[in-house]
C-alpha cells in the first residue's frame, strides 16, 4: 500500500515537473524569411516574406544610438545591410542571431581612424527575465523579449539580409 503510494506520487510529480518545462527551441513552420529591417529611429524590427510583413516588434539598441558604428566600444548599432551569419542557443542574452558586422567598408573606416570596428553585434533577448534592461541599453546590437527572441530564432535562418536603417 506505502509503496503504491509512493509510485503515484511520483508518477504525479513527474507529469507535473513536465507541464511546467517549455524549450525556448520553437519550431516555425510558416514562409520563408526573406528579410529583416530595422528602423532605429522607430525602434521596430520588422521580419519579411518578400515585401508582407510576417512579424513586427520593439527593440532596443546600443546605449548610443544615433549614427553608424563607427569603432568598438561606441556603443552604436550599425546600419547598412548584412547579413545574420551565425546562431547563439547558449547566448548570456537567452538565444542569440550573429549579424555580420562589421564588413569590408566597416574594417577600412575604422582602420583609417587608427581604431577597431569591433564586432559581436547580435539580435538577441534578455539578460534578465525581470529586466529588459531598459532604453537603448545593449553595447551596438539589437534587443528584445526573450519571447519575442524565440520566434525570431526559430523564423529566420543563417543567410537572411538586415537592412539596418537610421
Amino acid at each position: 500500500m506505502i509503496s503504491r503510494r509512493i509510485v503515484t506520487i511520483g508518477i504525479l510529480g513527474g507529469l507535473l515537473g513536465l507541464a511546467g518545462c517549455s524549450s525556448k527551441f520553437k519550431r516555425y513552420h510558416g514562409p520563408t524569411v526573406t528579410r529583416l529591417a530595422v528602423f532605429k529611429e522607430s525602434r521596430k524590427l520588422y521580419i519579411f516574406h518578400n515585401e508582407t510583413v510576417l512579424a513586427a516588434h520593439e527593440v532596443e539598441l546600443g546605449f548610443a544610438p544615433v549614427g553608424h558604428k563607427e569603432v568598438e566600444g561606441d556603443g552604436k548599432t550599425p546600419e547598412g545591410r548584412y547579413f545574420i551569419d551565425r546562431r547563439n542557443p547558449n547566448s548570456s542574452f537567452h538565444l542569440s542571431l550573429g549579424i555580420s558586422y562589421p564588413n569590408d567598408a566597416d574594417r577600412k573606416a575604422a582602420a583609417e581612424l587608427g581604431e577597431s570596428p569591433g564586432g559581436d553585434i547580435f539580435i538577441h533577448g534578455q539578460k534578465s527575465l525581470t529586466n529588459r534592461g531598459g532604453d537603448d541599453w545593449t553595447a551596438g546590437c539589437i534587443s528584445v523579449t526573450n519571447d519575442e527572441m524565440e520566434d525570431i530564432y526559430a523564423m529566420v535562418p543563417n543567410g537572411v539580409p538586415i537592412d539596418i536603417y537610421p
